[in-house]
């Protein structure tokens, strides 16, 4: 299914309120306490092979609305998921993620993490600081901005929300953050499209292949933090 320039701005909707970083702000050089530079050359254990990754990204045909397995030709292997040493303060059960890098990572006790390939988002709208999952969805319906339909008229047919499908910027899956009780614009959600793994696309969010975040998605209860490195 090929992605049109309209579905990438659909899929870059929530950029950062970056006023808000008040509290929960997390600069530079907490990020740098919080993991070591180069995160992405941390030792691994383990790792998919081809076919074991035909598998963990195959078809969901038992979702509300099929989810189709992943072209793998389109994916680098070195975004495939995975289980890697990880050496950081922050507590198990937050999630790190490393928009340099392209990876989003699920810490775990012991010193290890899930790593998972990320779409990010562009470079004029990355951003670090520190949030939470205020709330979490399956399926959602994505509302454009008034401003995101000001720029593009045709959005207007979506003001009263767009529903849950495959053509649906969030998809199956979606993760919002918060800051201080308000929610950011910023989403970490599930996309079909492997092309856009290891690319800035968005206005603010953070994308993960529909079948890794089912995986994390299961992990991450509502309050998890959530702790964006700077690039």
């Amino acid at each position: 299914m090929p992605m049109s320039q309209g579905h990438v701005d659909l899929l870059a909707a929530h950029q950062p309120r970056l006023e808000r970083l008040s509290r929960r702000s997390f600069l530079a050089g907490a990020a740098a306490a919080l993991c070591a530079p180069g995160l992405a050359g941390c030792a691994t254990s383990g790792g998919m092979t081809r076919a074991e990754a035909a598998l963990a990204y195959g078809p969901l045909p038992d979702e509300p609305f099929p989810v189709p397995a992943v072209d793998l030709d389109r994916l680098d292997p070195k975004f495939y998921r995975r289980r890697v040493k990880f050496e950081t303060d922050a507590a198990p059960g937050t999630i790190v993620i490393d928009p340099g890098n392209y990876y989003l990572y699920f810490v775990e006790e012991g010193g290890f993490a899930t790593r998972y390939g990320a779409n990010v988002p562009r470079p004029e709208f990355l951003w670090h600081g520190t949030a939470y999952v205020g709330r979490k969805a399956e399926w959602p319906v994505w509302t454009p901005t008034r401003d995101q339909i000001g720029r593009d008229p045709e959005l207007k047919k979506y003001a009263g929300g767009m529903p849950p499908g495959l053509d649906n910027p969030l998809g199956a899956r979606v993760l919002y953050l918060y800051q201080d009780g308000r929610y950011t614009l910023c989403t970490i959600y599930s996309t079909i499209y492997p092309h856009t793994i290891g690319q800035g696309v968005s206005s603010g969010c953070v994308g993960l292949l529909t079948q890794d975040m089912i995986h994390l998605y299961a992990r991450t209860p509502v309050d998890t933090e959530v702790v964006i490195l700077p690039a």
